[in-house]
């Protein structure tokens, strides 16, 4: 009997500490994230969705989302802000919304003349297609950078 316990016993040890249960298994690396910033840029990002999806005031957006991108490039939700940024450039640029542009100073000329926004749209949305493949935004990034592309 003491035999057979000690056989078993032998055996166990061999599957339970054999190569496989001490192999690494893969961890994406988790990114420390700054809470206070990511407060703030989940702010600006709400603020920006309910401006782009209910009031369609796409400079509004366009205000909101560069500032996330200029102080939080590494927000968590990086790619909805490159996708409402990119889109809300073409769609001002192809005059939609209800904001329109009001070219009272140079500087505002020059930052949303239809040709630097299409431009802009386009470096937005191939960030976003290029940085997350399997972003839920992917399709319909890649199908306004193609009427990008047929308009120039």
């Amino acid at each position: 009997m003491k035999k057979a316990f000690l056989f078993f016993s032998f055996i166990w040890c061999l599957f339970a500490f054999s190569a496989g249960a001490f192999a690494q298994k893969q961890i994406a690396p988790k990114i420390d994230r700054d809470p206070i910033l990511e407060a703030d840029a989940s702010h600006n990002l709400d603020v920006a969705r309910q401006a782009f999806k209910l009031r369609k005031a796409y400079k509004a957006v366009l205000l909101r989302t560069e500032v996330i991108i200029a102080a939080y490039p590494d927000y968590s939700k990086i790619e909805e802000v490159l996708y409402l940024t990119g889109m809300s450039s073409y769609y001002l640029a192809e005059g939609k919304g209800k904001q329109k542009i009001d070219a009272k100073s140079e500087e505002e000329k020059k930052k949303y003349a239809p040709a630097k926004l299409r431009e802009d749209a386009g470096v937005y949305l191939t960030q976003l297609v290029n940085q997350f493949p399997t972003s839920d935004y992917k399709a319909e990034a890649e199908k306004t950078l193609k009427l990008i592309q047929a308009k120039r």
